[in-house]
């Protein structure tokens, strides 16, 4: 059976809950991404599909939207409003 993991939502909504496996690969791909700079939204999805393309199963926008909301939330990422777009990145 799958170990689950209960995300959480900066806005303080419900979380869902996820595969904890898929969880930690979606964390760890996100903040080596972020690792290398402030990124958009768009372009944060972008590069975490490109980054486990072929090695995740499911939807990686939806699990990356999952685990991206839980990262604000436990404020190990934030979001900086920017001029056209907000952008993402690892809080220092």
């Amino acid at each position: 059976m799958d170990e689950k993991i209960l995300t959480l939502h900066p806005e303080r909504k419900r979380g869902v809950n996820i595969s904890k496996a898929k969880y930690e690969t979606m964390r760890r791909t996100i903040l080596q991404v972020l690792g290398k700079g402030d990124l958009t939204h768009n372009e944060l999805t972008s590069a975490v599909e490109r980054s486990l393309k072929g090695k995740f199963e499911g939807s990686i926008p939806w699990f990356m939207e999952c685990t991206k909301l839980d990262l604000e939330a436990r404020k190990v990422i934030e979001r900086v409003p920017g001029g056209k777009h907000d952008v993402y990145r690892v809080k220092k």
